[in-house]
């Protein structure tokens, strides 16, 4: 197989072909006085496995983009199978049409990486699971849970039996009872409103929270307003120390500082995207998650057990 990295997020894509034991395909990705993208791949291809590692996230339009001149590069240069490992799937929110008038985003997507020549997308954690349905090409939905539990496990987090899951919207009950079940923790729900694309309202909650430690749960956060309005609510309903775990962190000047300003005590989310960082953020490394994937998928081996916390 040969691993490439578009410039999306680079040392996400050297960590997983360290993990993987071998080394990014020389590749040269530069972009011309016009802001047209130029690839060239500088070794042979020819008949190999192809894995394009590039999260699209943002400058979104700019990586997805990127992604497809490399995928078009490797089909002209006879590689085997293409295959799109995308850690971060950018427009998956727009996966439906809520809206007169309005596209489907998410499918559009799906249509030009097909037509591309992409012959499997890997991603994790999707907006919404359904957009697998978007493709007529194999998916492999990975899951950031086991590590992200993983990790709450090794902070102790939950051990006291003490410990409450939220969801911050009626939308991710599913996502907050996986988490609940592994942790053996209680679940409770934070029924929200949407002002804007930036400003959320909480309402209420639903669920015990007092003198308890609490961890909200969502698949992404981009300006922090659901969390931080989230977490006020929970800690006016006495919760005590507030945890959130994120699969995304696509985080802004504004996302940081209103989780720098907020009563959360620790956001827990991936690097599947290089914006993952800022105060009271930790980023688990989900690089050995996607190599040990790709090694199985280039073996023809099943990736189920993957999925286990």
């Amino acid at each position: 197989m040969k691993v490439i990295s578009g410039t999306a997020h680079r040392s996400l894509a050297e960590n997983i072909a360290e993990n993987i034991g071998t080394k990014l395909a020389d590749v040269h990705v530069t972009a011309f006085p016009d802001g047209e993208t130029f690839v060239k791949i500088n070794e042979n291809i020819r008949g190999e496995d192809i894995y394009i590692i590039q999260p699209t996230c943002p400058a979104t339009n700019h990586n997805i983009m990127e992604l497809l001149i490399m995928v078009d590069a490797a089909r002209r240069a006879s590689a085997g199978r293409i295959n799109a490992v995308m850690p971060f799937f950018g427009y998956a929110r727009q996966d439906r049409k809520d809206q007169p008038r309005v596209p489907i985003t998410a499918k559009l997507i799906a249509n030009i990486l097909t037509e591309a020549g992409v012959d499997r997308v890997i991603t994790m954690d999707l907006h919404a699971p359904q957009i697998q349905g978007f493709f007529d090409i194999p998916v492999d939905h990975l899951y950031a849970k086991p590590a992200l539990i993983h990790y709450l496990r090794e902070q102790g987090v939950g051990e006291d039996g003490n410990l409450t899951v939220v969801s911050p919207d009626v939308g991710g009950v599913k996502l907050a009872r996986a988490y609940a079940d592994a942790l053996k923790a209680d679940l409770a729900i934070v029924a929200k409103h949407r002002v804007s694309a930036t400003r959320v309202e909480a309402m209420n909650v639903i669920g015990e929270v007092e003198g308890r430690d609490v961890m909200i749960c969502d698949d992404m956060t981009e300006t922090a307003g659901t969390l931080c309005a989230a977490a006020e609510i929970l800690q006016r309903h006495g919760a005590k120390r507030i945890f959130a775990g994120v699969s995304h962190a696509v985080l802004g000047d504004m996302g940081r500082q209103r989780i720098r300003d907020s009563v959360i005590d620790q956001v827990i989310t991936t690097n599947s995207v290089p914006m993952a960082y800022g105060e009271k953020v930790h980023a688990v490394n989900v690089a050995p998650l996607l190599a040990e994937a790709i090694r199985r998928i280039n073996g023809g081996q099943s990736v189920t057990s993957l999925f286990e916390v």
